[in-house]
């Protein structure tokens, strides 16, 4: 039985221009998460992580931690299957 999680979340907020899917990359990066930061066209971002469950949770915390950049307003999650992804890109 596997422990890897896959998780995907739209943050909300002030998120876009302010150096935050950088700091989702650099999070993901430290805790050996896989997935992608990217930009949606009504101002959110969805973070796609994917990896050892504790790991993702973890960034997943961290999404709306005091040092995440901007002001987040709330992150709506669910969970899917994992899908085997490899490394962390912002889109």
């Amino acid at each position: 039985m596997s422990d890897r999680v896959r998780v995907v979340a739209q943050v909300g907020g002030l998120v876009q221009g302010v150096g935050y899917r950088a700091f989702v990359v650099r999070r993901a990066a430290a805790g050996g998460v896989s997935g992608s930061a990217t930009n949606l066209a009504d101002g959110r971002v969805e973070v796609i992580a994917e990896g050892p469950a504790a790991d993702v949770r973890a960034l997943v915390a961290d999404l709306s931690g005091p040092d995440a950049p901007g002001r987040v307003a709330g992150v709506e999650q669910r969970e899917e299957e994992p899908r085997g992804l490899a490394g962390f890109t912002a889109g």
